[in-house]
């Protein structure tokens, strides 16, 4: 099976729900093209989608590394961020994601670590 094979197997696992399948798959080809962006997002997106989220954060910050532009990848890394119970590190990505596309789940994702920031303040005073 050649490389392009592979990736789309790996698209097939995560559409069905399979998201360690699928990075199982796509690690090694991420190891063979580190350069190749799209391979290392659905990488990343395996490893959120199967809660191994240190692994997504590592590749996410390859990704916004290498393209600060990229609205997406701020997102699921401030995503990824919050998932780890970081808030005070997601906001800042979540919220360049959401200003630099105005996409309503970026604008939600960011109002809602927001307000749980706020409230953490509140609730410590």
């Amino acid at each position: 099976m050649n490389m392009f094979e592979e990736y789309r197997q790996a698209l097939l696992f995560m559409q069905v729900g399979e998201p360690v399948h699928a990075a199982r798959i796509l690690a090694p080809l991420v190891t063979a093209e580190p350069a190749n962006a799209d391979v290392r997002l659905q990488l990343a997106l395996a490893y959120f989608a199967s809660a191994q989220l240190k692994r997504a954060e590592a590749e996410l910050r390859v990704l916004v590394e290498r393209d600060p532009s990229d609205h997406y990848s701020h997102h699921v890394l401030g995503r990824t961020l919050e998932r780890l119970h970081r808030p005070a590190e997601a906001l800042p990505y979540l919220r360049l994601a959401a200003a630099m596309a105005p996409k309503p789940e970026y604008r939600t994702a960011a109002d809602r670590v927001a307000a749980g920031l706020a409230r953490a303040r509140t609730s410590r005073r």
